[in-house]
């Protein structure tokens, strides 16, 4: 009797989650949720999970003002993502993201979790008919602030990703929060509020140099809309704005909330010296850049994904402004990004790819100056089965306009990094 209450979780034949991304090759370039209809036999759960080893040759040099890493070819920390995910009822599953191991925080660490509702609990032809179109997510999870999120690399889960790395400015957060969608012929919007806090919290920000004022804290508010078509039965386009918007708050990560870390370990990091050591967990966002616009904070995005039989093409253009809590003026950060890929072969089991990736504006808070940064990828991949990769790349970054005595002032790094993935 006890068991015949368990819900039911195999580990060969896999149960049917509705309208889940899936882990493997069949997830690429899936966006929000489907809208597929379900049948639901009980309560379901399913085990899946996401495995990275990565091995990298990178070089990286600067002005000399600061010394660097010595930097040698080798492996870095496997990385792994654990999943859970339940269909609770007739379309209302359950999501847990468990980070196993990563190069930021080494130890077992919870990414978040979100109940995702697409058929509305309530009798009558309105909550019906609002059931095609609608779907509501609730919980703390990753938010939905732009396209370019899906196609990163998360944790041990890079199967997504075409390239070695994810983007400059890598726009991507894990907030308490609600969204709700709506789907209809190709047509998409999408409205969510947040804590916009990387975590939960009580405590009152404090103004500097005061023991009892404090900041007003607010809600973040995001957004987006767009259009996704199959033009016929071999040409998909899409294109989406995003904005998010929060005027107020202590901490907010929407550039520094991976807790996982980036695949080029230890690129541009410093020297070890007495007192402070260089470990990929306190360099953990090497080749990334973060404006930090953690009180005040406004950003767009606009994507367009366009896909003719094997060739692919993904760019981005984003703006963002904010600032700390001691600043009193905004700074500003653009990115623009494209890739270029070509699947071919047997369901498209192979690839080749090019990105251009860069980035302006003001990244350091004590200079208004503007600094810059610039990486190029060429990338080739082969789907060994549906959710086994391997992928490798060729890149180079550079580093523009840093001040002398930055650790990235004259910089670049290049090399060849080359990951073995598994995601199901």
């Amino acid at each position: 009797m006890v068991l015949g209450m368990v819900p039911m979780l195999t580990f060969g034949q896999q149960p049917k989650i509705y309208n889940l991304r899936p882990y493997d090759k069949e997830g690429i370039n899936q966006f929000e949720p489907k809208k597929e209809e379900s049948e639901f036999k009980g309560v379901k759960a399913k085990l899946g999970a996401g495995f990275t080893q990565q091995f990298q040759a990178l070089d990286h040099k600067n002005d000399g003002s600061v010394e660097l890493y010595r930097l040698d070819p080798g492996f870095g920390l496997a990385m792994a993502n654990l999943y859970l995910d339940a269909q609770l009822a007739d379309g209302i599953l359950l999501n847990l993201t468990t980070y196993l191991s990563s190069k930021h925080h080494q130890e077992t660490w919870v990414k978040g979790g979100y109940l995702q509702i697409d058929k509305i609990p309530f009798e009558g032809q309105l909550w019906e008919d609002l059931s095609k179109i609608i779907t509501i997510k609730a919980g703390h999870f990753e938010v939905n602030y732009g396209d370019a999120h899906f196609r990163r690399n998360d944790g041990g889960h890079a199967l997504y990703n075409p390239f070695g790395e994810n983007y400059i400015m890598d726009a991507f957060a894990t907030e308490i929060a609600g969204e709700v969608y709506a789907q209809k012929n190709g047509l998409l919007g999408m409205i969510g509020v947040s804590n916009g806090l990387i975590s939960g919290g009580h405590q009152a920000t404090l103004k500097p140099g005061s023991t009892t004022e404090t900041y007003k804290r607010s809600p973040s508010i995001y957004a987006k809309a767009g259009i996704d078509k199959n033009l016929n039965e071999v040409t998909r386009m899409r294109l989406t704005g995003s904005v998010y918007v929060n005027n107020n708050q202590g901490r907010n990560t929407m550039y520094a909330g991976d807790r996982t870390g980036s695949q080029y370990f230890m690129a541009m990091a410093p020297a070890i010296t007495s007192g402070a050591a260089s470990t990929p967990a306190n360099n953990f966002a090497t080749g990334r850049l973060n404006p930090n616009f953690a009180n005040q904070f406004a950003a767009f995005q606009l994507n367009g994904l366009f896909k003719y039989k094997g060739l692919e093409f993904f760019g981005t253009l984003e703006t963002a402004k904010g600032k700390l809590h001691t600043e009193t003026k905004k700074r500003k950060a653009n990115q623009y990004a494209a890739d270029l890929i070509y699947r071919f072969g047997k369901d498209e089991n192979l690839f080749v790819g090019a990105r251009i990736n860069t980035v302006n504006g003001q990244f350091l808070t004590s200079n208004s100056a503007e600094q810059s940064s610039a990486r190029t990828a060429l990338a080739a991949g082969w789907f060994i089965l549906p959710n086994v990769l391997m992928k490798g790349e060729i890149m180079k970054q550079t580093y523009s306009d840093f001040p002398t005595g930055n650790v990235l002032s004259g910089g670049q790094f290049n090399g060849f990094v080359m990951e073995a993935v598994i995601g199901f």
